[in-house]
C-alpha cells in the first residue's frame, strides 16, 4: 500500500513539475510499472482531482486553475509551514502603510494574523478579505475582476487597471512554483500579469513561499529573483536556492 501511495504521489509531483505530460513520459519515468497500473493510477488521481487527465496524458491542476489550486483542499495542507511563514511575514508589516496581499492559502493564514491596526490593504483573495473583515482599523479594498472560484480570488484586466493606480509600500505575493529556468510562476496568464503589476507598483516585494514550491514549473512566469526583495519561507529551502538568493541580494526569512 505504501509503495502504491508513494508512486501516485511521485506521479502527481512529476505532472506538477512539468505542467503537462504525455503518457509516454510517465511510462518512461516508471519503467517497472505496467501500463495498465499507470492508467489506473491516472484514473484515480483524476477522480481525486489531484491531476487532470487529457487525451494522451495528464495536466497539473495548478496549470488549470492558478495559484494554490483548490483553496479548500490546500488550506488543510502544510499548516505548520503556512503558520510559520505568516508569523515571519507579520514582522515586516508597518502601520499606516499601503499593502497588496495576494490570494491563496498561505496569504489567507497571513491575513488571519494581521493585527487590528491602520493599514490600507488591497487584496485579490476573497478568503483574505473575509479574514480581514473581522478587523476594525484596516481599510480593505477588493479590486474588481474575474472570479476564480477554485482559488477564491479575482484577476483579469479590471483588477490590473485598478492596481496600476496605487503605489504599494509592500506586496505580499503567493507563489505556485519556482524553477531556475522559469523563475516564479503560476497557472493563469492574467494572474501572472496581475502579479507583475503588483511588483511594478510596490516599493518592496515579499514572496510567501514554502519549500515545496522549489523546482516546480507552471505555465506562466511572473518574475525572477531580481524582482523580489524578501522571501518568507518555512526554513527548509535547499542550500543551492539560498545561495542563489544571496547572489541576487534577496533576504530570506
Amino acid at each position: 500500500m505504501e509503495s502504491m501511495e508513494m508512486r501516485r504521489d511521485a506521479i502527481v509531483q512529476l505532472i506538477n513539475e512539468k505542467g503537462t505530460v504525455t503518457f509516454a513520459q510517465i511510462k518512461k519515468e516508471f519503467p517497472n510499472v505496467s501500463e495498465m497500473t499507470l492508467r489506473t493510477d491516472l484514473k484515480l488521481l483524476d477522480e481525486e482531482k489531484r491531476i487532470l487527465r487529457v487525451h494522451g496524458g495528464a495536466k497539473s491542476v495548478q496549470v488549470i486553475i492558478g495559484t494554490d489550486g483548490f483553496l479548500n483542499r490546500k488550506s488543510v495542507r502544510n499548516i505548520p509551514e503556512k503558520q510559520a511563514i505568516a508569523r515571519k511575514a507579520l514582522t515586516l508589516l508597518r502601520p499606516d502603510t499601503t499593502v497588496f496581499l495576494d490570494s491563496g492559502s498561505t496569504a489567507t493564514v497571513f491575513a488571519r494574523q494581521i493585527p487590528d491596526q491602520s493599514f490600507l490593504i488591497y487584496t485579490t483573495g476573497l478568503s483574505c478579505a473575509t479574514e480581514l473583515a473581522n478587523l476594525s482599523n484596516p481599510t480593505v479594498m477588493l479590486p474588481g475582476g474575474r472570479l476564480n472560484r477554485y482559488s477564491q480570488s479575482v484577476f483579469g484586466f479590471s483588477a490590473i487597471k485598478e492596481l496600476e493606480r496605487v503605489h504599494f509600500d509592500q506586496a505580499f505575493l503567493g507563489v505556485t512554483g519556482y524553477h531556475p529556468s522559469t523563475g516564479f510562476s503560476c497557472g493563469i496568464s492574467d494572474e501572472a500579469f496581475l502579479k507583475q503589476t503588483a511588483i511594478r507598483q510596490s516599493e518592496k516585494v515579499v514572496a510567501l513561499m514554502d519549500s515545496s514550491k522549489i523546482n516546480v514549473k507552471c505555465s506562466f512566469s511572473f518574475g525572477t529573483l531580481s524582482d523580489v526583495d524578501i522571501i518568507v519561507s518555512d526554513g527548509k529551502l535547499p542550500e543551492e536556492f539560498l545561495l542563489e538568493c544571496k547572489r541576487y541580494g534577496v533576504e530570506v526569512l
